[in-house]
């Protein structure tokens, strides 16, 4: 989910129906998929994606959700262009975004084994 309203109102349904929930947080400019880290939402740091969703959740009375998010800092864009305000939205290497989503998997599979 690209959105930060979705991830949110998924977030909110979820914990209201008492179900379960893990949630990425951002990939974006990140090149190292080794600083993967599985935690709870409170304990992230340097993640602005996890940033809003703390804050937002938190305004909603949720202030646990598991997460999967990045230690490492983001990359800083190569700007293509010198127009004043341009921006360039973050950007993903192929092999990012699937590691979060392996260690999401990994987690949810656990647990399951784990009710057995």
């Amino acid at each position: 989910i690209d959105t930060v309203s979705a991830k949110i109102e998924l977030a909110v349904r979820a914990t209201a129906a008492g179900v379960p929930l893990i949630s990425a947080m951002g990939t974006g400019n990140k090149l190292d998929a080794t600083r993967f880290t599985v935690t709870d939402l409170s304990k992230t740091s340097g993640c602005p994606l996890a940033r809003v969703m703390r804050r937002e959740l938190k305004a909603r009375g949720i202030t646990h959700l598991k997460v999967v998010y990045s230690t490492e800092e983001a990359k800083k864009p190569i700007l293509l262009t010198e127009e004043e305000g341009a921006r360039i939205p973050p950007a993903s290497l192929p092999y990012v975004p699937p590691v979060a989503g392996l260690l999401m998997a990994g987690e949810i599979i656990r647990a399951i084994a784990e009710k057995e």
